[in-house]
């Protein structure tokens, strides 16, 4: 695993009047080593209409250590350092499978991002 990533499970609050979110508290529960991947044999990308918007989710999978652990769904995951790929870094994914395996070598999770 050669690249870098952060994991933060964030908490946000709407403003009643305005709908706009704000960070109330993040709390980071990861930082190091990692490595993204496509899911399956080609990386999936779904279209959705958000209101008039229309937004590509992707689907991928970030490889972590196996000593990763208490991660949840909708925990974020930023990636600071990418070796091979400079265009993933500062990307933020947010996480929708966790994965749990006796044998496993490596925690693989799938995430998803929201493009615009």
């Amino acid at each position: 695993m050669v690249d870098k990533c952060v994991i933060r499970r964030v908490t946000r609050t709407s403003d009643r009047l305005t709908g706009q979110q704000s960070v109330t508290s993040s709390l980071e529960l990861y930082f190091g080593k990692c490595r993204v991947q496509a899911r399956g044999a080609a990386q999936e990308a779904n279209p959705v209409d958000a209101g008039e918007a229309r937004r590509l989710m992707l689907h991928l999978e970030i490889q972590l250590p196996m000593a990763v652990e208490g991660l949840h769904t909708e925990d974020e995951v930023t990636i600071l350092l990418a070796s091979f790929d400079p265009d993933l870094e500062g990307r933020t994914f947010l996480i929708r499978d966790l994965m749990h395996k006796t044998h496993a070598t490596s925690r693989r999770i799938g995430v998803e991002e929201i493009t615009s």
